[in-house]
């Protein structure tokens, strides 16, 4: 009978190409044979995909701490008397810091590696969330929001990264959806926390405070996992170290990756990575003009007006004030209002999982424009409720319900399942 490492090994054989076809597929470069232990695939996903999790954590638990924070009995502070504009500062405090860590990620990735930018994304969650939960005063509250943001635009730019040139080709693209997954995931886990503190006297410090464990573990476990082969190796093509001893290195990381698989298949590995990348590095550069040229021109139009439109319906902010509006809208108990937000992260946890399901059986064009047929009906519903039915108080539960559940179609629909793509089917 099989030993269990011997059963938890998987492996997968691909014909080569024949020799007279070599030039005409060299940029579709496949190993021969592909092994790998799934024991082994789990954390190099898990750590990575934390720092999604500590993002949606994040607008789960502010939804919250804003209802705890403007308290007057619960918010344990002589500050507790927030203006809109203050409020706003406090909830988009992270959102800012993204925005600066997503364009500081883009300087620094390459230097650092995805390994090293992830535990640099986690000392930043850290000392974010140390800051926010022992403020002092609502100056140091926003500087250590801005911290924790700064967190988030490491970690969305270096996990999908790191999972995409560590996971075994066969599950690459299931680990990256599941990194979406997590961030929902962490959404529900901030409504649920913030439902258990919202009525403790200061609740919202424990809120914030509460995510300092999930930071300190994906710290640990990003120090302990290896760093990216292929990086490793684009490091070496671009002379920056000695690629014979970049290559063991590379292959002993790998080795570690893949658990169970041979070494001699992992060599092989490293080598059809050596082949892309010098591929790559003999192909002429294109210019920053180009992208505006032709195809790419369309590309690009198309590729930034999802992201844009996605985001512009307002997803963030219904989702940062979720507890704030079913407060408004007839559950005047703040645990009441943080209570049907779990309902609403329960939601969206579900239709993720609905959406990956379903996407590539209906296809992504009908279900990009069903979901943003839903959010107009819905937003429609929610600015209604406040002008017309403010009486009617399950019309803006509706709305939310359906907002957030057509958003979550939205987003899967629009969401490449391969992020990064390159001219191999190694790295695709």
């Amino acid at each position: 009978m099989a030993s269990k490492d011997e059963r938890d090994v998987v492996e997968i054989h691909v014909s080569a190409p024949a020799p007279d076809d070599c030039e005409a597929t060299r940029p579709l470069l496949t190993a021969a044979c592909e092994a790998y232990s799934v024991s082994a695939a789990i954390l190099p996903f898990f750590f990575p995909a934390l720092g999604g999790l500590l993002y949606g954590y994040d607008i789960g638990a502010t939804s919250g701490a804003t209802i705890s924070l403007k308290s007057s009995a619960f918010s344990g502070t002589s500050w507790y008397n927030l203006s809109s504009v203050q409020t706003g500062l406090v909830v988009s405090g992270s959102l800012y810091g993204a925005l600066i860590g997503s364009a500081t990620a883009f300087t620094i990735a390459d230097f650092l590696g995805r390994r090293r930018e992830l535990v640099v994304a986690s000392v930043s969650y850290l000392i974010g969330a140390l800051l926010t939960a022992a403020a002092p005063n609502f100056l140091i509250m926003v500087v250590g929001r801005f911290l924790y943001g700064i967190g988030i635009g490491l970690a969305m730019h270096a996990a999908p990264m790191y999972i995409a040139e560590t996971a075994p080709s066969q599950i690459r693209g299931m680990l990256i959806s599941l990194k979406e997954f997590f961030i929902v995931l962490g959404m529900l886990l901030g409504y649920i926390v913030g439902n258990l503190y919202v009525e403790v006297l200061s609740g919202w410090r424990y809120m914030y405070a509460a995510s300092t464990p999930i930071c300190v573990i994906m710290g640990i476990g990003m120090c302990w996992l290896p760093a990216s082969p292929r990086w490793l190796l684009l490091c070496a093509t671009q002379g920056k170290g000695d690629l014979r001893e970049t290559k063991d290195n590379a292959t002993r990381c790998l080795c570690r990756l893949r658990g169970q698989a041979s070494p001699d298949l992992v060599s092989e590995q490293v080598n059809l990575i050596l082949d892309e990348l010098s591929y790559v590095g003999e192909e002429k550069k294109a210019g920053f003009s180009e992208v505006f040229q032709g195809k790419c021109l369309k590309a690009m139009i198309i590729g930034c007006g999802l992201v844009f439109f996605q985001q512009v319906t307002g997803q963030p902010s219904v989702l940062y004030y979720a507890a704030t509006i079913f407060q408004s809208a007839g559950f005047s108990g703040a645990s009441d209002a943080t209570r049907v937000s779990i309902l609403l992260g329960l939601l969206k946890l579900i239709m993720t999982g609905v959406a990956v399901l379903v996407v590539d059986k209906l296809g992504r064009r009908p279900l990009l424009i069903g979901g943003v047929s839903g959010i107009a009906v819905a937003l429609f519903l929610l600015s209604s409720y406040y002008t017309l039915f403010s009486g009617a108080s399950y019309v803006a539960v509706i709305a939310l319900l359906l907002y957030v559940g057509c958003y979550q179609v939205l987003a899967e629909s629009a969401y490449p399942y391969f992020p990064i793509k390159t001219s191999t089917r190694w790295f695709q």
